[in-house]
């Protein structure tokens, strides 16, 4: 129902997953569900990687059916980013996906965006801040939580934890 090129997805997972220093000899498949316009995006599997996608997380959103670049390339980022993670032992060890509370996937996200804009990939800081501000309200506290996610390399689990919890307990009661 798309008009997607595998070989160009796939070129994009590659020069990323070599951007983000994912093991060169680690197999990674994506799929991609053609049958829904929706956009879930999720990690299925660090090892090997298998990335779960519905079409319209890849879409361009001005031209249906047409793959988007720069969205494909935020999608397949963030979620090579929580790969990595997750293969790291320094990381700490994060609950499955489907186990993680919206506040501490919103969190993660932010982390695994932020590094990705690091990269000098193109990326939605609005986006991200007002999602993180959502699940964490809009409070100094929140964006300062946010701040430290978007700006901070080698952040733990426990300190991605900590970072939201903390913006957290600053929501009025």
């Amino acid at each position: 129902m798309v008009l997607f090129d595998g070989a160009e997805i796939r070129s994009i997972a590659e020069e990323l997953a070599s951007a983000i220093g994912l093991p060169s000899e680690l197999a990674i498949t994506i799929a991609v569900d053609e049958t829904t316009p929706l956009g879930r995006a999720e990690l299925q599997s660090a090892d090997p990687v298998v990335l779960a996608v519905e079409s319209g997380a890849l879409e361009d959103p001005k031209a249906p059916r047409r793959l988007n670049r720069v969205g494909a390339t935020d999608v397949i980022g963030r979620l090579l980013y929580e790969a990595r993670d997750r293969l790291d032992p320094e990381f700490g060890d994060p609950p499955a996906s489907s186990d993680l509370a919206l506040p501490l996937a919103s969190a993660w996200e932010v982390h695994c965006v932020g590094r990705l804009g690091r990269l000098g990939r193109p990326v939605q800081r609005q986006r991200r801040l007002y999602q993180f501000r959502n699940r964490h309200g809009f409070t100094d506290a929140a964006d300062d939580a946010f701040d430290q996610l978007w700006t901070r390399d080698g952040l733990t689990w426990d300190a991605i934890v900590g970072l939201s919890e903390g913006a957290r307990a600053a929501l009025p009661a």
